[in-house]
């Protein structure tokens, strides 16, 4: 019995407690299968404390748990939902798609703007591609303006990512290693827009399926075609594209593309030169032949030729001579997924990809990197004999087997294996002059560290095998540890690399990601197709090779900032080991150089005594990264302003050869701008704003006398026809090397679009200049010589080259 004296605070409590109660809040809504729109019965329902099940019409009723602003939704055979309730909760009628767990490993409901379990992976839809004004279709333009991606140059498609080079970049189509992801010298990417559901780059820290790489890794996802038969048809300023799709026998549905350039064929009856052009062929069907059970076959063919002529009729009298650019991607795939109960996933995927690739240049080209003092260009200026010809090619026949498992509903494991054959070959011959405006001789622009003549293959097997656990002990936190063995046959290396990524969900709306791990890059010549220098990896060379390796940390923080927006902030550090660089000459190997100068005594200086960078291979360098990035987008489909900020402060260095120096794609800020507004139903404007630091450069540190080689052999100084010495440009020696910055890059994109039907119409036609503001951007710096009217030597000058100019650009996209 409670004491009279204590009742009536007691009963004053309680009286507070019973007028301030709320009533309980009840949800009711219908759960059905995402594909058949049939009812799920017994689908469990969970808000926090709260638990639910359907009845035989699908239908649930849940009391809303206050510290639980989501339910989460199961059901045998489907793929675990969870959905969030916004406050304040509206008593509506809720409706629920689940969709079978067969041909996807995880679907997570979260946000409207998709997240990724690790940081630094950033999805593109591929419509983005299509609305972003200076991207020429082309997903490379895009990527290269999320934070820390740079691209490496404006006519091209390689990206450095993080203090990565661009041969450490790992590209997945459809679960298919692709080497050779680019068109018509980089200028175009393989991947159309109009056949791919989405892409998503991880810029680091990427998880145990995937490896061989050092820096990021691109995923690209074909989409499925419709059954109902339709297509597109558009036009660009680079290409025409063609689609269509529909239904096919059984099941199943296609979907075929064709690209082709166009202004080739305009040019054809005005000129007989053979333009660079480029076209490819695409193929997806796909089947579902049973129960859980779906048959996907792709077929890809693309082709690039071209044949340009120099006539000295045409043209400076000096520069005569040929073009020449022969290359073929056939690509097979056959892909197999399986629901294996109603807790595991099977995927097979084995394909046969080809890529081949031949230029031939014989040239005489004037040059403006060796003159005399002379006032006249034409007898002071020399010219460049350019005689080259290399054949590369890559032959992969692989297979992958993944498998995915879910034992709880805490767990989910994922394991696989996966095999590659490769046969990869590089016949080289340069027999003319070199490139004396590369700093480092191993360049693949005609560097002195080059071969006069190879034919080297390789024939190998390369592997990989991963598991990893996808651990969620709560709703507020899941980690993810993995481990992956990588091997290859060619080099007899084998490599174990643990990795590891978490989340912690602070609130409903904020979290933090963690990554960290081993990344390891074997050797071999399909690496050198986006490589920016060569190496012999013949047999004597590659087998005492070891894989490069690269380890990754990764932190970051995640904010939604309302319906369809959200902020990440990220910092990462990475260091580079064992990575492949050309060897310094012996001893013996100089000092046969030098002794084939025949120079005078006070031109002793002008000859190269130091050692240079040959094209042999040597794990010699090393390296680090660290950087911080912030990320902001909006991407709400109906909304009338979408887009994304991006800004990037990162600092990436190398050490070989005793010396360290700055990364040649280190860039200290980068700031992006993308944004689409639409004006009305019917016209909508686009900008792409970029400004970031320049990249480093090798300088010239002055000059120095040229040599001609005589008839013995013998290298003498160089002279004009009145006599006159001739001198080159010096880059000094291998401690110069990236002493010199870049000036500052700027570049603004507009496009306008007009869509006469409005948003449903099936037609639209847009405008577009690229460098709207018509900066010269130094991209390059072309270091040349020029006459120098109060000295006895040339002088020295820089001239902005390889960016873009200002281009206007079209396109018309119509739809059937």
């Amino acid at each position: 019995m409670i004491p009279h004296r204590q009742y009536c605070p007691l009963f004053i409590l309680l009286t507070a407690v019973l007028v301030n109660a709320q009533p309980p809040i009840f949800l009711t809504g219908t759960v059905v299968d995402g594909v058949t729109n049939s009812p799920i019965q017994e689908a469990t329902i969970r808000n926090g404390t709260q638990m639910a099940s359907t009845d035989d019409e699908g239908k649930f009723i849940i009391e809303f748990d206050p510290n639980k602003n989501s339910l989460r939704i199961t059901a045998d055979n489907y793929l675990d939902t969870t959905v969030p309730l916004n406050l304040p909760i509206v008593n509506t009628e809720l409706e629920i798609l689940l969709f079978p767990n067969a041909f996807a490993e995880t679907v997570q409901v979260v946000s409207p703007v998709p997240t990724s379990e690790r940081p630094s992976s950033t999805p593109i839809e591929a419509e983005e591609v299509f609305q972003s004004a200076g991207s020429l279709d082309n997903i490379f333009r895009t990527l290269s303006t999320l934070p820390g991606v740079a691209s490496t140059g404006d006519f091209g498609s390689r990206l450095a990512v993080r203090g990565g080079t661009p041969d450490q970049n790992l590209t997945v189509m459809d679960g298919v290693e692709i080497h050779n992801p680019y068109r018509l010298f980089g200028l175009v990417g393989a991947f159309n827009p109009e056949t791919v559901d989405r892409f998503e780059l991880t810029a680091g820290g990427f998880g145990a399926a995937y490896g061989d790489r050092l820096s990021s890794l691109l995923l690209v996802d074909n989409r499925i075609g419709h059954r109902d038969f339709r297509g597109s048809s558009s036009v660009s300023i680079t290409d025409t594209n063609v689609v269509a799709e529909g239904g096919a026998f059984g099941s199943g549905s296609w979907i075929i593309s064709g690209r082709r350039t166009y202004y080739d064929i305009i040019a054809g009856f005005f000129t007989e030169q053979n333009l660079p052009s480029f076209n490819d062929l695409q193929l997806h069907g796909n089947w579902d032949i049973g129960t859980g059970k779906q048959l996907s076959i792709f077929g890809l063919s693309s082709r690039e030729n071209t044949n340009f002529v120099l006539d000295s009729a045409d043209s400076d009298s000096r520069n005569t001579g040929n073009f020449s650019a022969l290359a073929g991607n056939n690509l097979v795939s056959v892909q197999l997924e399986a629901a294996l109960g109603s807790s595991a996933m099977s995927r097979t995927i084995t394909s046969w990809y080809r890529n081949t690739d031949q230029i031939a240049v014989n040239a005489t080209l004037g040059s403006s990197s060796r003159r005399s003092n002379f006032p006249v260009d034409e007898i002071a200026e020399g010219v460049r004999n350019i005689i080259f010809d290399r054949k590369l090619l890559v032959r992969d026949f692989s297979v992958r087997q993944e498998f995915t498992l879910q034992p709880s509903v805490q767990h989910t494991i994922e394991t696989g294996v996966e095999i590659h054959n490769l046969g990869s070959g590089v016949s080289l011959s340069i027999s003319g002059d070199r490139n004396e405006t590369v700093a480092n001789p191993s360049s693949i622009r005609g560097g002195s560290g080059l071969p006069n003549q190879l034919d080297s293959s390789l024939v190998g097997t390369r592997g990989g095998a991963w598991v990893q656990d996808r651990y969620e002990p709560t709703s507020t936190i899941s980690v993810e540890p993995g481990l992956r063995i990588d091997w290859s046959t060619v080099n007899g290396d084998v490599t174990v690399s643990p990795r590891f990524a978490a989340t912690i969900n602070l609130n409903e709306i904020s979290r933090l990601r963690l990554a960290a791990g081993l990344y390891t890059q074997s050797p071999g010549y399909e690496k050198l197709i986006q490589s920016d220098y060569f190496f012999d990896l013949s047999k004597e060379y590659i087998v005492n090779l070891r894989h490069e390796r690269s380890t990754h940390l990764v932190g970051g923080f995640e904010q939604d900032l309302g319906e369809n927006q959200l902020l990440r902030v990220e910092g990462y550090y990475k260091t580079f080991n064992d990575l492949i660089v050309g060897k310094l000459e012996s001893n013996a190997a100089r000092s046969e150089r030098v002794a084939r100068y025949d120079f005078p005594k006070e031109l002793q200086r002008s000859v190269p005594n130091d050692a240079q960078i040959t094209s042999m291979p040597t794990n010699g360098g090393h390296g680090r990264a660290y950087g911080i990035d912030a990320y902001l987008v909006r991407n709400k489909t109906d909304a009338r302003l979408k887009g994304w900020l991006s800004y990037a402060w990162g600092r990436a260095d190398r050490e070989t050869y005793n010396f360290r120096y700055p990364f040649e794609y280190d860039r200290r800020h980068a700031f992006n701008a993308v944004g689409q507004y639409r004006l009305g139903e019917q016209w909508s404007i686009a900008t792409t704003a970029q400004l970031a630091t320049g990249f480093p450069y090798t300088a010239a540190i002055g000059l120095k006398v040229a040599a001609d080689e005589q008839i013995d052999g013998r290298l003498k100084p160089a002279r004009d026809a009145s006599g006159a010495l001739v001198y080159a440009i010096d880059f000094g020696t291998l401690n110069n090397l990236q002493n010199g910055r870049l000036p500052y890059y700027a570049r603004v994109d507009l496009r306008i679009t007009h869509r006469p039907g409005g948003t449903g119409g099936r037609w639209l036609w847009f405008v577009e200049v690229i460098n709207a503001l018509k900066r010269d951007n130094p991209v390059e710096l072309e270091t040349a010589l020029a006459y120098d009217p109060s000295g006895l030597t040339p002088r020295i000058i820089e001239n902005p080259t390889a960016g873009f100019p200002l281009l206007p650009s079209f396109g018309v996209r119509v739809r059937f």
